[in-house]
C-alpha cells in the first residue's frame, strides 16, 4: 500500500493543470477525488445484503459527484443541476449521507475495516494515487473532502456578485456571516480529523499517507479557516459604530495567532508542486497582512492612551512596513502557478490599504526593526 501510479481521466475526473484559476479570497487546494470500490466481494458474509447495497449505493454516489466537481473547483460560478442546486451542494449532501454509514462500518466492524481497497487520487498531481486497506484512510479522506469543498463554498460567497450592467455589487452582509460559519465547520472536520482519526491508523500507514493528509497541512488548513473567519469578523466589526477599537484589536490579534501558527505547520513541509508552493505563500502573506492591521490598531489605541507619542508612532510605522511586505507577498502568490488574482479589495484588507497611507504621512519617527519588540 502506498503511491501507486494510476491513468488519467479515470473516473470521469479531469486530470488537466490549472493555469488560471480567478478571483481568490479564500484559498482551496485541489481536491483528493476517490475512486470506484466494489463493497460486495471483500466483505462477503460479514454485513447483511442491505447495509452492503447501501454502502455500495452511497459510495458511488459520492465518487460520480466527485468526478463532476473536480473540473469546477478552480471556476469561481457552478453550474446549475437537473435539480436546481449546485454540483458542489450536491457532493456536500452525498458525502454528508455516507459519512455516518462510513463511521459506522469504521466504530462497529473491526473485524471487515482492513477486508477494502480503498482509493483516492489527487487532483494536485498529474499520476498519483494512494490506496489503503483500512477504513480509517476512507473517513480521513472524506473529512479531508468536507473540508476543502466548505472553503470551496466559503469562497464562492465571499465573491463579490457581478450584476448584469458589469458593476461589482457589495458582498452582503449574510453571505459574510454565512461564510463564517461555514469556514468555522471547515475547521471541525479537520480537527476532528486531526484529533480523532489520524491516531487511528496504524504509524506505517501513517507514514505513507499522501502530504496533504499529514497533520502539519490538516493543522494549517484548519487554523487557516479559523483565521480567515475571524477575518471576516473583523471586517464586519470595522464596518461597525458601536465595535471599538479594542474589539478590533483583540480580534486582529487573534488573526494573527492562527495564521503565525499556521505557518509554522507548513512552511518546513515538502510541498514542492505549484499549489503547495501556493498554499504556503497563501499563509505567509494573510500572517503578514495580518500583522500590519494588528500593529495598526495597536497605534491608534496607543494614541489615543497616555503612551508616549513616539511607541504609537513606531506602532503605526511597524504597520506600514508590514503592509508593503503584504502586498510583495500578495503578488507573489498571485503569480505563483496556478495564477490567480484579487477580487476588489473589502473588509479588513481594504481598510488597511486606505488608512495607514494616510496616518503614516505625517509622522516622522524613522521605523526601527527592532522597535516591535518594545510595542
Amino acid at each position: 500500500m502506498g503511491c501507486l501510479l494510476s491513468t488519467p481521466d479515470v473516473a470521469g475526473v479531469t486530470r488537466r493543470r490549472q493555469k488560471n484559476i480567478g478571483e481568490i479570497v479564500v484559498f482551496v487546494p485541489g481536491l483528493r477525488i476517490p475512486m470506484p470500490l466494489d463493497f460486495a466481494q471483500p466483505l462477503g458474509e460479514g454485513l447483511s445484503k442491505s447495509l452492503v447495497e447501501r454502502l455500495s449505493a452511497l459510495r458511488t454516489r459520492m465518487v460520480v459527484m466527485a468526478g463532476q466537481e473536480a473540473p469546477m473547483t478552480t471556476k469561481p460560478r457552478r453550474t446549475a443541476t437537473q435539480h436546481g442546486g449546485s454540483t458542489l451542494a450536491d457532493l456536500q449532501q452525498a458525502l454528508e449521507d455516507y459519512l455516518p454509514v462510513l463511521l459506522g462500518l469504521v466504530e462497529n466492524c473491526n473485524q471487515l475495516k482492513h477486508n477494502l481497497q480503498f482509493c483516492w487520487i489527487n487532483q494536485e498531481d498529474d499520476g498519483e494515487e494512494t490506496t489503503m486497506s483500512d477504513s480509517w484512510y476512507e473517513l480521513l479522506s472524506v473529512l479531508h473532502l468536507m473540508a476543502i469543498l466548505s472553503l470551496s463554498q466559503a469562497n464562492i460567497l465571499l465573491l463579490r456578485n457581478t450584476s448584469a450592467d458589469g458593476y461589482k455589487s457589495k458582498i452582503l452582509e449574510e453571505c459574510k456571516r454565512a461564510s463564517v460559519d461555514i469556514l468555522l465547520k471547515a475547521a471541525g472536520y479537520l480537527d476532528f480529523a486531526v484529533q480523532h482519526v489520524l491516531p487511528q491508523l496504524p504509524l506505517g500507514l501513517r507514514n505513507n499517507l499522501p502530504l496533504d493528509l499529514t497533520e502539519g497541512v490538516l493543522k494549517a488548513l484548519c487554523l487557516q479557516a479559523l483565521g480567515q473567519g475571524v477575518e471576516i469578523q473583523l471586517g464586519m466589526a470595522i464596518d461597525s459604530i458601536k465595535a471599538t477599537l479594542a474589539v478590533k484589536r483583540r480580534l486582529a490579534c487573534e488573526m494573527v495567532k492562527y495564521w503565525h501558527q499556521a505557518q509554522e505547520y507548513i512552511m518546513d513541509l515538502p510541498l514542492a508542486n505549484g499549489w503547495g508552493e501556493k498554499h504556503k505563500l497563501f499563509i505567509q502573506w494573510k500572517h503578514v497582512e495580518a500583522k500590519a492591521i494588528a500593529y495598526y490598531l495597536h497605534g491608534l489605541i496607543l494614541e489615543e492612551g497616555n503612551t508616549s507619542a513616539e511607541i504609537a508612532a513606531a506602532a503605526l510605522q511597524a504597520a506600514e512596513e508590514y503592509l508593503k511586505e503584504s502586498r510583495k507577498a500578495c503578488e507573489s502568490f498571485h503569480m505563483t502557478l496556478p495564477a490567480s488574482r484579487n477580487p476588489p479589495l473589502w473588509g479588513a484588507s481594504k481598510y488597511l490599504a486606505e488608512r495607514i497611507p494616510k496616518d503614516i504621512s505625517s509622522k516622522t519617527i524613522n521605523w526601527d526593526s527592532q522597535k516591535h519588540e518594545i510595542i
